[in-house]
């Protein structure tokens, strides 16, 4: 029997999904460093170097696209630094969503869980944002680079299937049971 509420399971997952956006921004973050980079953690993490549309990320596009989209109104440049951290943040948080649905569905949920959930993360990146326009397709990426993203996003679904397995309620006996 699967322990916790849905809206349990939801909160969770949410939650797992803060600590897995950590850690993968962490082990970045550390790449970063090691290949030279000097800004500190939180300007890194704030993407302060982000100024306008043609330098941003592709969490950034994703976001201009939706909110362009959505309310058919161009989002000005100075936009450009803090769309891309709602849409980073929102993405790494909402991706628990699921995960916690359906780890929180089985008899007990398992840490290794994460593993295909990161990879599928990973997958699903290299098929949404190259039609989108905003990657190259997978084929175009030389080995390295996908391995480490690939790592990346196995470290952010392990992390967040350990969180979401350590924050299961225990001891929970449904009323009536």
């Amino acid at each position: 029997m699967a322990i916790g509420t849905p809206l349990g399971v939801v909160v969770r997952g949410m939650l797992a999904g803060v600590a897995g956006t950590l850690a993968m921004d962490a082990l970045l973050y550390a790449r970063y460093r090691r290949g030279g980079g000097d800004e500190g953690f939180f300007p890194w993490e704030s993407a302060a170097s982000v100024q306008d549309w043609k330098h941003a990320p592709a969490p950034a596009q994703v976001g201009r696209r939706l909110v362009e989209g959505l309310f058919q109104r161009e989002l000005p440049a100075r936009r450009a630094r803090l769309t891309n951290n709602i849409t980073h943040w929102a993405y790494g948080v909402l991706a628990g969503v699921p995960y916690g649905l359906l780890a929180g569905s089985a008899q007990r949920p398992r840490i290794g869980y994460g593993v295909p959930f990161g990879a599928g993360l990973w997958v699903a990146g290299y098929v949404v944002l190259p039609a989108a326009g905003l990657y190259r397709p997978i084929s175009e990426y030389d080995r390295v680079t996908l391995a480490k993203d690939l790592t990346a996003h196995l470290l952010y679904g392990l992390t967040t299937a350990t969180v979401f397995t350590v924050l299961q309620p225990t001891g929970h006996v449904p009323p009536g049971r």
